[in-house]
């Protein structure tokens, strides 16, 4: 495996361009303590990943104020990718040409209540799209763990929260806007382009530079969040059914679960004392041992706004890096106690690398590249020491013993399994690479992390 996580050792057509006039020449795991980046390239788009592992090969950085300005860019551009938050861990995201934020595009929202969704830019963190939402008395169905990433990006690699009836935050996307290879503004939408939109929410961003999304919501809700401690292994399921949202936290040194985060319905009633044979937490807790609780959202019970309480972190709290490497992988959620027995032989070499395991649960969907495409799913995520060296090794050996559960890593973590591998994890994997090829043929898009695990022939 290299530093970076990426080794180790369609059925329809594309959508037609809906063309608009002035067609130009023709975006979470646990953060730790900081250390420090690279100053902002041009424009103020940084040169290095948020957690500091990747820096960006781009010759050049931008920051368009507009829409024109950007579909200018990218029909320019000989190699183009769009950047976000910088929450990735392998080179998903890099180039070698052109590296652009969208962070100085107009940021309009618009809600329609009627048809209840809401239109938002693609650089727009979840965490302010939540508190205006929340200003209007509707919600998102779901948050991921950090309110801190931008909505492309979390949309794009199939980033999600926690519930076994809620889907990840892709599955809420209605309709995107893009620019396509030639600098065209394409537009699709759930209920006009079908099945082809379904291969186009999660495009890992080589299908052009999403400019807009349109995202379902909901009526605003409470929830109330608790932490339990020492859940049985056994109890796993019943632990995940137990509330809108559930977060479990291990660390590999012992067979019970360390702890527990339910996030549920503020009129639900409370755990009861012996809650599937845990104790309740006493005060706050934060997911990683030792760190401090303070930028936590509120716990032990305290009922609270839907975007207060679904996230691990307050939006307040603002991390500028993280002291971390991650790696997600997503099981068949019924083979949940068969995937921590598979993990065992190897917990004394993932304990000493490992700062903290979450697992969460996701509801299957039917978008193409989804790691949760056609199968309920059990997350298994590691948030690592920042140690490449060590933990690259560690990686490799997790793998090949999920390999019989055929994993599907998050496309924007730290991974290294065979391109052959991945192609048969995804059912939809050859509809997409067709799409990919008919959308950008001259690979304007493509990245080497791309070239590898969709080789362009």
């Amino acid at each position: 495996m290299d530093v970076d996580g990426v080794r180790a050792a369609g059925r329809d057509g594309p959508p037609q361009p809906r063309r608009e006039a002035g067609t130009p020449g023709g975006d979470g795991g646990p953060p730790r303590p900081r250390r420090g980046v690279d100053p902002p390239g041009d424009g103020a788009v940084p040169g290095r990943n948020w957690a500091g592992n990747v820096r960006y090969a781009a010759r050049r950085r931008h920051r368009p104020a507009s829409l024109d300005e950007l579909r200018r860019l990218v029909a320019g551009g000989e190699r183009v990718r769009a950047v976000g938050t910088g929450h990735s861990f392998n080179r998903l995201g890099d180039t070698t040409g052109d590296l652009v934020s969208l962070a100085g595009m107009p940021a309009t929202v618009a809600l329609d209540p009627d048809r209840r969704t809401v239109s938002v830019p693609a650089a727009m963190r979840y965490g302010d799209l939540a508190a205006r939402l929340h200003e209007r008395g509707y919600a998102l169905a779901n948050l991921a763990s950090l309110p801190h990433i931008s909505v492309a990006g979390a949309v794009a690699t199939g980033t999600h929260g926690s519930g076994v009836t809620v889907g990840n935050l892709a599955t809420a996307v209605a309709g995107l806007e893009l620019v396509t290879a030639d600098g065209d503004l394409l537009t699709v939408d759930r209920a006009t382009d079908g099945d082809t939109f379904a291969g186009m929410v999660v495009s890992l961003g080589a299908l052009g530079v999403v400019t807009r999304l349109t995202l379902d919501v909901v009526p605003a809700y409470d929830l109330r969040q608790y932490v339990r401690l020492g859940l049985p292994r056994e109890t796993l399921d019943a632990a995940f059914a137990s509330a809108y949202s559930v977060s479990v936290f291990t660390d590999f040194r012992s067979r019970r679960l360390r702890e527990v985060w339910l996030k549920q319905r503020a009129d639900a009633p409370p755990p009861p004392a012996d809650w599937l044979g845990t104790t309740a937490a006493e005060g706050p807790r934060h997911p990683v041992p030792g760190m401090p609780a303070e930028n936590c959202t509120p716990q032990l019970g305290a009922p609270g706004p839907w975007h207060e309480r679904l996230p691990h972190f307050r939006l307040g709290f603002t991390p500028s890096s993280g002291d971390e490497l991650q790696s997600e992988y997503h099981l068949p959620r019924g083979a949940a106690a068969a995937v921590l027995a598979a993990l065992d032989p190897v917990a004394h070499l993932i304990a000493p690398v490992l700062q903290v395991c979450e697992l969460r649960a996701v509801a299957a969907d039917a978008l193409w590249l989804s790691p949760n495409h056609g199968r309920d799913s059990l997350a298994v995520h590691f948030t690592w020491v920042a140690d490449a060296a060590a933990v690259l090794p560690v990686v490799a050996a997790v793998e090949e013993r999920l390999a019989p559960f055929a994993p599907r890593p998050h496309w924007g973590k730290v991974f290294g399994l065979a391109p052959a591998a991945v192609a048969a994890a995804w059912p939809r994997y050859a509809d997409f690479l067709d799409l990919m090829r008919r959308l950008d043929p001259a690979g304007k898009f493509r990245t080497d992390l791309l070239d590898r695990y969709f080789p362009r022939s």
